[in-house]
């Protein structure tokens, strides 16, 4: 198997380079911090981002972006925020970069495509993205993604083979878009679902979330270019449905500490692992406003983490808004 380089030993990131390498394939996986380099290459775990791994022998850790320079494919897990800078520090090159990371640049308003389109322009794009618990995949349990391909079906037919593994199905899309606002929004989505869990308003309030949340994802999607197939299937609905249900994403758990009453600030404290919907709610509510988008649960979110309202005052706006007809469009 061709060796194949991670960008971003974060828990995701991680839970990547571990099923990359799960059939004996060598991975080169890049760090930040030169502890985890250390510790990853001797004792074969990642303590700071997922402790519940056993890593396998042939991932290599190291700190030098250079290393990474001749692989032919590189998958990129940095946080959203930080992937221009990281970009930057890679040699030019031409290679597939795969971006496994989901959010909206702040103060750009970019997508990671035209982030890393940007950055590293001699590069072939696609986005990976899906209903994926690291510790899951790290487990090697079933999971199934989609991998949008900005190269089209040539790309994907160098890229599955690469990627797929028993355990990580690809499905394939040449819809890098909406693959990308299907991951962004569905983490500020994730927040919402999280107040309402904090809150304790019961599965029907929560059902009722999602649907209403997906409805935003396809307007908000749809006047961006994105195809509401594409935001139906693994990258936009299927990954709304894991997030928006359990405590292990991020973004829920922060969602459920603003509904038991901690700040934004208090619930961040500490956190070793991005809620990447943090970053994204502020820039997704501002484009969506600029572009005349109605994203009623979108603003909502933002005004919490803003602090402007309680969490039991924003929810009764919600539910005092004016009865219309159901639909993307409403």
């Amino acid at each position: 198997m061709k060796p194949i380089g991670v960008i971003g030993a974060g828990a995701w990131g991680t839970a990547l380079a571990q099923a990359m390498a799960s059939q004996g394939g060598a991975v080169t996986i890049w760090a930040r911090e030169a502890e985890l380099v250390e510790e990853i290459n001797t004792r074969h775990t990642n303590s700071l981002f997922l402790p519940s791994a056993s890593l396998a022998p042939q991932i290599r850790a190291t700190s030098d972006l250079g290393d990474l320079a001749d692989l032919p494919v590189l998958l990129v897990v940095t946080p959203a925020q930080h992937l221009a800078r990281v970009l930057s520090g890679l040699p030019a090159g031409q290679r597939d970069l795969v971006l496994c990371s989901k959010g909206i640049e702040a103060g750009t308003g970019r997508l990671m495509a035209d982030v890393a389109a940007a950055a590293a322009p001699q590069a072939t794009l696609a986005v990976l993205s899906g209903p994926t618990f690291a510790h899951e995949v790290v487990a090697g349990l079933p999971t199934a993604v989609t991998l949008a391909c900005a190269g089209g079906e040539e790309q994907w037919a160098r890229l599955a083979p690469a990627i797929s593994r028993p355990s990580l199905r690809p499905y394939y899309s040449d819809d890098v878009t909406g693959a990308e606002i299907g991951g962004a929004v569905k983490n500020v989505l994730a927040i919402a679902c999280g107040v309402v869990d904090g809150l304790g308003l019961g599965q029907n309030a929560r059902a009722a979330l999602i649907a209403r949340g997906y409805a935003e994802m396809l307007r908000f999607g749809l006047a961006r270019g994105a195809r509401a197939e594409t935001l139906a299937g693994l990258c936009g609905l299927g990954d709304l449905v894991l997030t928006c249900s359990s405590t292990s994403s991020r973004n829920f758990s922060l969602g459920k500490a603003l509904g038991e009453g901690l700040s934004a600030a208090e619930a961040l404290d500490g956190k070793n692992s991005v809620a990447e919907g943090a970053h994204t709610a502020p820039v997704l509510a501002d484009l969506a406003a600029a572009d005349g988008i109605d994203l009623p649960i979108v603003a909502a979110v933002n005004r919490l983490l803003k602090g402007e309202a309680p969490a039991r005052q924003v929810v009764a706006e919600l539910l005092a808004r004016p009865l219309k007809a159901e639909g993307p469009g409403q």
